[in-house]
Formats: C-alpha cells, sequence, structure tokens
C-alpha cells in the first residue's frame, strides 16, 4: 500500500471503527498490502453507499445488498481522467465487482464472529449452478473467466518504439517486467542484492509476491546490457545498496520507486504507442503466454511465476492456443491420411 494511513487514503473507512478494526486485524495477521488496499476500497466504497441509503452498515439487510450489487453492476468504472484521449470502460469488470462483493462479505464474517450481528446479509451462493457436480453454488453475481488481454506483433512493436524515448531506469524496469515475468510489487520491491549478475538470476523474495512464495529467476543477456547501464547511471543518485529501481522526482530523490510510479510510467508508455489497454500485468501475462507458446510444460510456467494453483497458469496455455493447435494439427493430419487411402482405394491416386 501507499503511504499514510487507511483513514487517510480512504476517509470513509473512519465513519465505521468495526471496519478499521477488521482491516487491522488483517494487517496484522499479514494481508498482502495489495489484498489489503484491495480490501480497504471496496469497503469504503460499500460505506459511502451506506451513508447515501441512510443506513448504519451494522444494521444493513439483504435488500441493501442486493442494492449495492446493483449499484456495482450499473455503475461507470471510473471518471474520465482529463486529457485521456481513451474513454473509460462503462461499468466495472466483474472481477472487480466480485472482490468489492468479497471484502464486504469477509467483514460482515468479522462482525459475525465477533457478535455484533447474528447473522451475514451476504451469502456465499444460495442458488443451484446448473451443470456442476453437486449442484454447485452461484455467488450473488455470475461470475466470468475471461483470458487476459495481450498485444499483437504490430501492438507490441509501437511499445517498443514509445519505450525506447524512455529513461534507461523505465527501459530497464520494463525488460526486467517482461523476461522475468513480474508483478508490479514484485519488479518494484526488487533491492540490489537480489541480482545476481554472473549467472544472470534474480531473486523474487517471499514477502514481495502474491502467493507468499520465494522464486528465483533468469533474465536475459540484453536485460543483462541495460542494467550494467542502469546500475552506472544509479549510482549518480545513490551508492547505497538497497531498493534497486529509485525515483529521480525533485520531491523524493533516490526514494524507492513506488508501484503508483510505475504504473503512470507504463500509461505513459501505452497512451504514447497508440495501445491503451497496455498495462503493468500486461508484460507478465505476454511473458507466461510466450512461454506456453514455446512449448514450457505447465509445471515449469507455474514454478517460473510463482502460481499456487495449475488453473492459473492454465489460462496462458490456453491463451497461447499450443493445445488446441496441436490437437487441431493431429486431428487434421489423421482426417488427411484417411481421404487420401480412400482417394488411392479409388484408383484416383495412381501413378500415370
Amino acid at each position: 500500500m501507499s503511504s499514510g494511513s487507511i483513514e487517510e487514503r480512504f476517509p470513509a473507512l473512519a465513519t465505521s471503527p468495526p471496519a478499521l478494526a477488521w482491516l487491522r486485524m488483517r494487517a496484522d495477521l499479514g494481508l498482502a498490502p495489495r489484498t489489503l488496499d484491495a480490501y480497504a476500497r471496496g469497503l469504503s466504497e460499500y460505506l459511502t453507499f451506506c451513508t447515501e441509503c441512510a443506513v448504519e452498515p451494522v444494521e444493513a439487510g439483504r435488500d441493501h445488498i442486493a442494492r449495492f450489487v446493483r449499484h456495482l453492476t450499473e455503475r461507470p468504472s471510473q471518471r474520465p481522467t482529463p486529457g485521456d484521449p481513451v474513454p473509460s470502460p462503462a461499468r466495472l469488470a466483474n472481477a472487480t465487482v466480485q472482490q468489492r462483493l468479497t471484502a464486504v462479505r469477509l467483514f460482515y464474517e468479522y462482525l459475525v464472529e465477533e457478535g455484533l450481528r447474528m447473522v451475514s446479509p451476504v451469502g456465499r451462493g444460495r442458488r443451484a449452478t446448473v451443470g456442476r457436480p453437486g449442484g454447485g453454488k452461484r455467488g450473488l453475481v455470475p461470475r466470468q473467466s475471461r483470458l487476459p488481454w495481450i498485444p499483437d506483433d504490430q501492438d507490441w512493436s509501437a511499445v517498443l518504439a514509445a519505450a525506447a524515448r524512455e529513461p534507461i531506469r523505465n527501459r530497464t524496469m520494463l525488460a526486467f517486467a517482461y523476461d522475468a515475468g513480474l508483478r508490479r510489487e514484485e519488479l518494484c520491491s526488487l533491492r540490489t542484492d537480489d541480482i545476481d549478475p554472473a549467472r544472470r538470476l534474480l531473486r523474487v523474495r517471499a514477502e514481495t509476491t502474491k502467493s507468499r512464495r520465494e522464486r528465483v529467476v533468469p533474465y536475459s543477456a540484453p536485460s543483462g546490457e541495460l542494467l550494467r547501464a542502469y546500475l552506472a547511471h544509479r549510482g549518480e543518485l545513490s551508492h547505497a545498496r538497497g531498493p534497486l529501481f529509485l525515483s529521480e522526482s525533485r520531491r523524493n530523490p533516490a526514494a524507492p520507486l513506488t508501484p503508483w510510479t510505475w504504473s503512470k510510467v507504463v500509461r505513459r508508455i501505452a497512451l504514447a504507442a497508440g495501445v491503451p489497454r497496455f498495462a503493468t500485468h500486461t508484460l507478465r501475462h505476454l511473458c507466461l503466454t510466450d512461454l506456453a507458446r514455446a512449448g514450457w510444460e505447465i509445471h515449469a510456467i507455474a514454478t517460473f511465476a510463482g502460481h499456487r494453483s495449475p488453473e492459473t497458469t492454465m489460462l496462458y496455455i490456453h491463451l497461447s492456443g499450443r493445445d488446441l493447435a496441436a490437437k487441431l494439427a493431429s486431428g487434421m493430419a489423421h482426417i488427411h491420411d484417411r481421404r487420401v487411402a480412400l482417394l488411392a482405394a479409388a484408383g484416383l491416386m495412381a501413378t500415370p
């Protein structure tokens, strides 16, 4: 999370002591900063909604939850950014809606455990889902599963052309984000002692990862050349060991570069390239998809990416089209051989 207390970043939380107590408890239990930030954001929106509805969150009923669901599914995803030529999507993404509702559901489960409510107004799903073994349960909002977007060759070339005009730090970060398939927080959390230039390896520390799993991944020779040039430049800012990528702003010179600053850098590159869908996580998606296209096995990609579940890794196998292409090629070859055999049996392919 960024600097500043939760209350300062999300003022609506200050109106609900139980909400603050729950979030602080989750933080004390070691919840990942990014997840904590998402919970705080979702719960803040819900508390604001309750204020607009003139209802105390502790006393809200299922009807209020239903209205909040409607609010989430119908409201615009964000306000237009001044000077941004790309209009924002009309509605919140399904994954964002699910994330907001998860925060609210966990908050009410906490209230029940603390004896502040008898039952939670947010269920995990009560309606049977057709086609699922045992009947299954569906949540308040049907969950959609979409493959991540990755740039085509033309988009990628445009991004690289725009990135070539960036300072050495930004070019190095872009190369490492793709080369090692790093998440935004993992990239910005790299330290000078995480790098092994002799073997071209970098260590992604457990505390910086989403899965809390440490891993060691390689990077390419071109990325190594960029790193060498950046380290020479970094020496002009600071000779101290510590965070690898440093801020060069007048306000925070030599301070660790934050994930939010990196997001702004990538957004600037995306707009300059004319590829507005390009974002920080796109680099990771593209890397893992390319590994799947190159024939890497699922367990190898999962280890490289630090995935807990093979199901997550399968997204990139599907996105690469590798399995489907192999099956199509195999099937077409079988059909082709059969048809050739039939033609030969009919005498249509006899040698003249």
